[in-house]
């Protein structure tokens, strides 16, 4: 057996060693890897083989479905670091077998998200060996066995190499503006100390974010402007999983949109049109911003005992959060409707009628098998009530203040 041929079937050993969790027996194989010495040139057979590995793995990866951002966040979750970087750099190496002109806007603003870039001359250098070899191989064949072991996904954009980049319109390119008003505000409402200038920066984005989104369905309701539902993946960080996509649920659906929890995953998707889905991802990150300074101002909480309660206070103080920003939500939502129709007519209303009933369409096609989850059980009345005392102070509308 050459030398390529044994670093091949090595590492193969290796993944599937890791994949049956036996720990003991991948070390072993990983040292076989890094430091045999009997073949001539074994440290860059061994290398050509990793990344091999690697720019299959990404491109299967792509191909059952999986998203830049979500290949990373499942890297992340399994090991963090270094092997993330290792992951991006993989994809940035793949990125230039396409044009750009072929590739998903949505794609490459992920990647530039993540900030993929080719910054090495020879593509060995992405290992990154930093003196350490062992450690190098331990992590590239790390970084392997998550994408090698990654379930099939819906496809929720083209493949790289597929897409038709549209040529931008003038609402297109009004509404990007807007997002980028949008984005300003709400960064100058979570990075202020002063409780009163978060709440207009806040107000004043909802404001927009609601006209937005009635703008874009009546733009798509006029001849040539069809438009169908779309997909984007949210990530849900631990800890306190269920709230938080509790949460993003009752945002989604609150700005007609649905979103579907993959709990071992660690997101949820979320389908509807892209000026709701904008509008989704903006509030959401937004309103868990101030649900987390809020429940973290709270401070640490005890029982009688002196046995820490933190964990239940915050869990309870996220679910009461989540439900009441849902009654507000909903309110708000209802009322910018109103205020829509009567200077528009009461045309809008079989509009976002019929927009709902194409986003429960999508839902229906691409989960199939889709399962409920139980309402979660709440169990610290202090938590409950902090958090929908929280959720009262949070402003999602200029006229929706609460004393």
């Amino acid at each position: 057996m050459d030398a390529a041929a044994m670093a091949e079937a090595l590492v193969s050993e290796a993944l599937r060693v890791r994949h049956h969790w036996d720990e003991h027996r991948f070390r072993r194989t990983v040292e076989v890897l890094a430091d045999r010495s009997d073949h001539a040139g074994w440290p860059r057979t061994v290398d050509r083989t990793l990344l091999s590995g690697l720019r299959q793995a990404v491109t299967a990866a792509w191909q059952a479905g999986w998203q830049p951002a979500d290949v990373a966040r499942r890297v992340r979750r399994a090991f963090g670091g270094e092997h993330v970087q290792l992951a991006v750099d993989a994809m940035a190496g793949e990125m230039r077998a396409y044009a750009a002109v072929t590739v998903a806007e949505r794609w490459l603003a992920q990647l530039s998200a993540l900030d993929a870039r080719v910054w090495w001359e020879a593509d060995e250098e992405i290992l990154r060996e930093k003196g350490d070899r062992h450690a190098m191989v331990t992590r590239a064949v790390e970084v392997l066995s998550v994408l090698t072991m990654l379930p099939r996904l819906e496809r929720l954009c083209p493949l790289p190499g597929t897409a038709r980049r549209a040529v931008p319109v003038s609402g297109r390119v009004a509404g990007e503006r807007t997002l980028a008003r949008i984005r300003a505000l709400l960064a100058k409402a979570e990075s202020t100390e002063f409780p009163a200038e978060a709440e207009t920066f806040t107000s004043a984005a909802q404001s927009l974010m609601a006209k937005h989104s009635i703008d874009a369905a009546m733009l798509a309701a006029e001849p040539g402007g069809a438009e169908e539902p779309a997909g984007r993946r949210v990530g849900i960080a631990s800890p306190y999983e269920k709230p938080k996509a509790i949460l993003l649920d009752v945002v989604a659906s609150a700005n007609r949109c649905r979103a579907v929890w993959s709990r071992d995953l660690g997101f949820s998707t979320v389908l509807g049109f892209d000026a709701d889905l904008d509008a989704v991802e903006l509030l959401f990150t937004s309103l868990l911003v101030q649900a987390t300074s809020g429940m973290v101002q709270a401070g640490a909480r005890r029982d009688l005992a002196g046995r820490s309660r933190t964990r239940s206070f915050r869990q309870s103080f996220l679910a009461a959060y989540a439900q009441r920003i849902g009654e507000r939500l909903r309110a708000a939502s209802g009322e910018a409707v109103r205020q829509a129709v009567a200077e528009a007519g009461s045309d809008l209303l079989p509009v976002l009628a019929a927009r709902e009933l194409a986003v429960d369409k999508a839902v229906t096609v691409l989960f199939p098998r889709l399962s409920r989850t139980g309402v979660m059980s709440v169990n610290d009345r202090e938590g409950w009530v902090s958090g929908r005392a929280a959720a009262d102070l949070a402003t999602l509308h200029a006229r929706d203040k609460i004393a």
